[in-house]
């Protein structure tokens, strides 16, 4: 293949070449006119925030609402892939991964940060008293609860039921199937991607660059380091070449543990704060703060202060609410490519209530501590500090602790940290959104990985040097409005989706049939079979001389009576019958061989290795079935294809209806 031919082999062109030519240009207008610019993006997200502060409000309030209802409802027990999948991490690793991607690095730096100012600067209310504590710490709790990870899950969950349930393309383009079917593929899906992938870099890199300049901040507070623009420009390429690593190495190897050793390091600095903090305190606050975020968030959801006008609104809710609204295709996507394999329910859970409890945590115990330390223990310096420079908040509050030095280089890891795996996540996530391969199917080129993460610092360090780091941060948060309106559409898709998805589920549960072709094999024969255990050869022949030939008898007489069908037997070891149905949904029935471990009693104690056994599997297009017909003859195999086909029949006369 020449090279310029393998150079195209892997990226989807319309894709790559589109986000690079905008990033190029708004990048070039945001650097050369900085004020103008700023002006022009912060004018149009003010006026968002004015004028449509009811419809963010309702949007998240919807969202929250519908991801708790799909979670509890029949859609639950569907698996985000095929019935037989598998998750592809353990829990722990899941976890530590969306954690670090969705919002560790903003609790560094908002843990102590938030709660201070709320409680010094209160909505309403008078400021520095008990009431003005617990508001603070339910506000907080609002803010990084719930309806964020709502947000992100919702997202996640378009994304993977309709790319690994239904193999359309990990994109965000496959969001609107449901309403634009095929056409996803065109210029309609091209736009959708280009968008997430602009939203995805310039987020990344606006945060990549603040960022930069609060661990600056830190490292001058902590060691003395100068604050400069070529402190800060070390820090970027430091930063950038570390995710160029950790993204070059794959998602098993570089995020994974990177994820997980933040997530250790979280949970000691939380440790040790308790520990040597007011422990008894902490605890009995992390109580009484749950329970008051519980009993008061419908009143919070759809608190505009109408009523009581104030700034405050704009300035807090709906800057985060168009925040993680502008971060979800980013994070979304990247919840949905490490979450394959596992249930809906399982999948709402773990993204709604688990990272959430995680921050519920941290907020307590940096937030109240540092509240407690301004109210009774004298520290109006931390309190200044908080409102002066927020940035140095968590290093100037672990000041009040012992062995503070420690604790702050467990902190400035923690933050280096953070940002890697954001920005190598990141990298990801562009690299799946602007390739042909995004669908696991084929390997991505490392260079292209490498690539997004270097474009990611490169835009970051471009706009640091020449100030056009809050334009881009405010054109970004702009884009929350329009793409509020696509997920709401999205999310009424998804339900129409889960809909036929369930009504596919009851049919092959409760329709009722003759017994299964199986019944009628002689009892000597169904016992050596159930004791049977066959090698990889043996089940291949079977597929060869007994399914193939009953897969094309059934296909032969459907064309006979006007049916369409078709026999995929490029691979003659994985034979499949497809029943072609026009607009609905194809029968598919697909017989395929899958290893086991022999049982104990029939494994020779004295062989090292333990030996395996094939079944010949069912596979219909929602999955394996998890039923062996091993040993059956032709007739009865076409049997269970005609069993199966008329359970799926059944199936869409219930979508008719």
């Amino acid at each position: 293949m020449p090279l310029s031919a393998r150079f195209w082999h892997n990226l989807n062109p319309p894709v790559f070449i589109g986000s690079a030519t905008l990033i190029l240009a708004l990048v070039g207008y945001t650097s050369l006119f900085p004020e103008r610019s700023a002006q022009q993006f912060m004018a149009v997200q003010y006026s968002i925030m004015t004028n449509a502060s009811w419809f963010y409000v309702m949007t998240v309030a919807m969202i929250l609402t519908g991801v708790v209802y799909i979670g509890l409802s029949r859609y639950g027990d569907i698996k985000l892939g095929p019935d037989h999948s598998e998750p592809d991490f353990s829990f722990s690793s899941w976890f530590a991964m969306l954690f670090s991607a969705g919002m560790g690095i903003g609790l560094m730096f908002f843990g102590v940060g938030e709660p201070v100012m709320h409680f010094l600067a209160p909505p309403v209310g008078e400021p520095g008293t008990v009431a003005a504590a617990k508001e603070a710490m339910d506000i907080t709790f609002f803010h990084w609860g719930f309806h964020a990870w709502a947000i992100y899950a919702i997202v996640a969950l378009i994304l993977a039921f309709f790319g690994y349930r239904h193999n359309l393309p990990l994109t965000l383009r496959s969001a609107l199937y449901p309403l634009i079917g095929d056409r996803i593929h065109g210029n309609i899906g091209h736009m959708i991607d280009i968008f997430a992938i602009l939203c995805t870099t310039f987020g990344v890199a606006t945060a990549l660059g603040y960022g930069v300049l609060q661990v600056n901040s830190g490292l001058n507070y902590l060691f003395d380091i100068a604050v400069s623009t070529q402190t800060q420009i070390v820090l970027i390429i430091a930063i950038t070449a570390l995710a160029t690593l950790s993204v070059a190495s794959g998602l098993d190897k570089g995020i994974r543990r990177l994820s997980e050793l933040n997530l250790l390091l979280a949970v000691l600095l939380m440790m040790l704060v308790v520990i040597l903090g007011p422990t008894t305190l902490l605890l009995k606050m992390s109580v009484q703060n749950l329970g008051s975020y519980l009993s008061d968030l419908v009143n919070k959801t759809f608190n505009l202060y109408a009523y009581e006008p104030t700034d405050w609104m704009g300035g807090w809710t709906l800057l985060y609410w168009s925040w993680w609204l502008s971060w979800s295709p980013f994070v979304g996507m990247f919840i949905a490519r490490i979450s394959r394999g596992r249930t809906i329910r399982e999948f709402i859970c773990g993204v709604l209530f688990v990272p959430s409890g995680m921050t519920f945590l941290w907020m307590t115990i940096f937030g109240n501590t540092s509240i407690d330390l301004i109210m009774h223990k004298g520290a109006t310096e931390l309190g200044d500090i908080v409102q002066t420079d927020v940035s140095l908040a968590l290093f100037k509050f672990l000041e009040y602790f012992p062995f503070s030095n420690f604790l702050s280089g467990i902190a400035t890891v923690m933050v280096v940290v953070f940002f890697v795996t954001s920005s190598d996540s990141s990298a990801m996530v562009l690299d799946i959104l602007s390739s042909k391969q995004n669908q696991g199917k084929g390997k991505i080129p490392v260079w292209q990985r490498v690539f997004w993460s270097f474009a990611i610092g490169l835009v970051a360090l471009v706009l640091l040097l020449a100030g056009g780091l809050q334009a881009l941060q405010a054109a970004t948060m702009a884009t929350a409005l329009p793409f509020a309106v696509v997920l709401l559409i999205s999310s009424y898709g998804l339900l129409k989706a889960l809909a036929i998805d369930a009504a596919k589920r009851e049919s092959l549960a409760q329709t009722t049939l003759a017994p299964g072709a199986h019944a009628n094999l002689p009892w000597e024969l169904r016992l050596r079979n159930v004791i049977h255990f066959p090698e990889r050869e043996s089940v291949h022949l079977f597929m060869e001389n007994t399914v193939l030939p009953a897969m094309l008898a059934v296909a032969q007489e459907l064309e006979k009576q006007g049916a369409e069908a078709s026999i995929d037997s490029e691979n003659p070891k994985r034979p499949a019958l497809i029943v072609h149905h026009g607009d609905e949904q194809n029968f598919f029935y697909r017989v395929r061989s899958r290893a086991y471990l022999q049982p104990s009693f029939v494994v020779d104690d004295e062989d090292e290795e333990e030996s395996q056994y094939y079944r010949a599997e069912v596979f219909l297009s929602e999955g394996g079935q998890d039923y062996d017909i091993m040993g059956w003859n032709k007739d009865q195999v076409i049997g269970d294809i005609i069993e199966q086909y008329e359970k799926h029949m059944y199936f869409l006369h219930m979508v008719r209806e």
